[in-house]
């Protein structure tokens, strides 16, 4: 099947899914947890469900920056940082205005020195994992393009991603952590890695076949690597979409962070970063 003849519409479907999340991610940015901003994040266990705007006509005094009811009968506060003492204040008006008991789950807080030295360290390490797997993948294929197109199909994913996140920000209110870092960290070596699967077959099939052009070679090597790329992310794919529906609050935007990074970088292997290949090699051939 001749698929890179069909590069342009590969590329105006990445350019529709990254564009409004990059409009989004420029025009308001992503919505930072207290792990990169600093704060205090508190859990209280309830006896009977309340709504948000409830809590936060009763917690007016404090400086609660957002409430979350992360199920029927647990409560989530997110406000500047405070001590054991505080929480307990918080507890006990809880207890006396809504009339019912509060036990407290959970308190941490998060320094914004702390937060900030996080964040540096995200971006450093980010930049160090782009650095090593550009130096790679150039080194296993001896040639300079093969590394810089897997890298920026990474980066493809990378922009989804996080695109996504800024949207949902916006939208539903997620915020991104830890957490999503370690996901977005995965996602890098998802798509680095499939990406690989299908370079090295090109590699493979310009031995067998010298004589073939390259982007005969690119469309064969897709064809053949495709079901196997299928079955590998879909088993990946049914586990996530499980954990998105059925697993707890506290992982599901990480959970989808993954499923997300997941599909962006099945699509990418095959229809960014070989596309990408192909027209290298034909803007280096015409010149």
């Amino acid at each position: 099947m001749r698929w890179m003849r069909w590069r342009w519409l590969y590329f105006l479907i990445s350019g529709g899914v990254i564009l409004p999340g990059l409009f989004y991610l420029i025009r308001f940015g992503l919505k930072p947890a207290i792990d990169f901003t600093g704060g205090s994040l508190v859990e209280y266990r309830l006896e009977r469900p309340v709504t948000g705007v409830e809590v936060e006509e009763k917690l007016k005094a404090f400086p609660v920056k957002s409430v979350q009811t992360t199920d029927n009968k647990s409560l989530l506060l997110r406000l500047t940082a405070l001590d054991q003492g505080e929480a307990e204040k918080i507890k006990t008006i809880l207890k006396e205005s809504l009339g019912q008991e509060v036990e407290e789950m959970r308190l941490e807080t998060v320094g914004p020195m702390l937060g900030r030295e996080l964040l540096i360290k995200t971006l450093v390490g980010v930049a160090i994992a782009a650095g090593f797997i550009l130096v790679y993948v150039a080194r296993q294929f001896k040639e300079t393009r093969f590394g810089v197109c897997a890298l920026l199909a990474m980066f493809h994913d990378t922009l989804v991603l996080v695109g996504s996140f800024a949207i949902l920000g916006q939208v539903a209110g997620v915020e991104v952590d830890t957490l999503f870092v370690t996901a977005v960290l995965t996602v890098l070596s998802f798509s680095v890695h499939d990406t690989v699967v299908v370079y090295d077959r090109i590699r493979e099939l310009g031995r067998l076949y010298p004589k073939l052009e390259f982007e005969g070679l690119a469309d064969k090597a897709v064809t053949e690597t495709m079901i196997r790329s299928l079955n590998n992310s879909l088993t990946i794919i049914f586990m996530l979409v499980a954990l998105v529906l059925l697993g707890g609050e506290t992982i599901r935007w990480f959970v989808l962070a993954l499923l997300i990074g997941t599909v962006s970088g099945t699509y990418s292997s095959a229809f960014t970063a070989v596309p990408l290949l192909v027209t290298w090699q034909k803007w280096k051939s015409r010149s």
